[in-house]
């Protein structure tokens, strides 16, 4: 095409300011590219259930200070209350909460012995309400019996000999067909057999960036401690209502101990990811900041670039070329300019995603980002000339004559 050749002789004049603009728009393809990418990854996690009736769950902490206390009966008065409320499904002691941050962690393995590949899984202690409380759904097997629960107490460190297993769990010990965890005996601490009673489908770690959240293992053990949680499950809508009454409940029935540091599972969870959402913020203005830059430099060479070809513009106009027709050649020249910019930014996306997912074990970006990258700064770049296209359209054909 005759204009397209015009063009690219043009630019050829001006190669510096044209190089300039191509390798910005390369970087922001590539850094935007990559930004969305990340903040798409953490989203996907931060929109991970953790298996849990967040909606409706809240725990409380329980610590023990006085003297020749009977922390077993006070444990079981304590359930036996909560549960009896009105508004409340069911409650629970329990070691760890999902998405908290701290909690119990151990490794499990087919086969015993220290030279055996073990699988890493989060350890809750719970009863035989957890089920029910934790609002788990349980796919294969059975629950644990009442007969089922042990006294753990501090410092021990023998295992009850029947678990519950996440199905995450159940997979990765028995990769050929998870269902054939349950019944299986597999060991813990390198040679203690456990037996797999029963599997449900999703309980997260309390770790959000730990590869293996998804793998976690229920175990029927009370605490037989000073410092411990209740966690309590409430018929919808009532959770708010309750957790007043509750904190106050248990504050006056027992001088002995302080209830304190009650937050709700939706509260864990903000505050679980509040490193995720403060980087997505941070990307987000990145990718904007650079989006501005960049088509104000687009801006900025149109406007050089006319301001310099006044004269040509005008003889243009002199012969003929409508309005529209040097409008579309800015336009083109831009098209031009942002197209070789675009085709490096993707070398360039590519190649930082590759270095991503080798450094930080993520997942290899999706051709459909890319294209998301280029249709952006495609029209990122039309939008940008247009102003200035107007403005060299508007160019009387009077300035071939006016300019020197």
């Amino acid at each position: 095409m005759l204009e397209t050749g015009l063009i690219i002789r043009a630019l050829m004049r001006n190669k510096i300011g044209a190089l300039l603009i191509a390798l910005q728009i390369a970087l922001t393809m590539t850094i935007i590219v990559n930004a969305i990418f990340m903040i798409q990854d953490r989203e996907s996690q931060m929109l991970r259930s953790s298996g849990v009736d967040e909606l409706n769950t809240f725990y409380l902490t329980n610590t023990i200070f006085g003297q020749d206390y009977n922390i077993q009966s006070a444990l079981q008065t304590d359930l036996n209350t909560l549960r009896k409320m009105p508004g409340v499904v069911d409650a629970i002691q329990i070691n760890a909460i999902p998405l908290s941050g701290g909690g119990w962690s151990s490794g499990v393995q087919t086969e015993a012995g220290e030279d055996k590949d073990s699988i890493g899984t989060a350890v809750y202690m719970v009863d035989d309400h957890a089920i029910n409380a934790l609002g788990l759904e349980l796919i294969a097997g059975e629950n644990f019996s009442a007969t089922d629960i042990q006294w753990r107490k501090s410092g021990q460190s023998t295992w009850a000999d029947k678990v519950i297993v996440t199905k995450a769990l159940a997979l990765s010990l028995f990769p050929d067909d998870w269902q054939s965890a349950l019944g299986k005996t597999v060991f813990i601490s390198q040679n203690q057999t456990i037996q797999i009673i029963g599997i449900v489908k999703q309980l997260q770690a309390p770790w959000n960036g730990w590869d293996g959240v998804e793998r976690s293992m229920l175990v029927p053990f009370q605490m037989e401690s000073k410092g411990s949680r209740l966690f309590i499950r409430t018929q919808p809508g009532q959770r708010d209502q309750l957790m007043p009454q509750i904190e106050k409940l248990l504050a006056e029935s027992d001088k002995g101990r302080i209830i304190r540091r009650m937050r709700t599972m939706e509260e864990t969870r903000e505050r679980s990811y509040q490193r995720h959402n403060a980087t997505n913020k941070i990307l987000t203005t990145v990718v904007i900041t650079l989006t501005i830059i960049t088509g104000f430099g687009i801006v900025g060479l149109a406007i050089f670039s006319i301001n310099r070809r006044t004269k040509q513009i005008g003889t243009r106009r002199a012969l003929g070329a409508t309005r529209w027709q040097i409008m579309r050649y800015f336009m083109m020249e831009n098209l031009l300019i942002s197209g070789v910019g675009i085709v490096i930014g993707c070398i360039g996306a590519v190649s930082l995603n590759m270095w991503l997912v080798k450094t930080f074990n993520l997942a290899p970006i999706n051709i459909e980002l890319i294209l998301f990258g280029v249709i952006s700064l495609l029209i990122v770049g039309q939008l940008a000339v247009l102003y200035p296209a107007k403005k060299a359209s508007m160019i009387s054909p009077a300035m071939a004559t006016r300019t020197v």
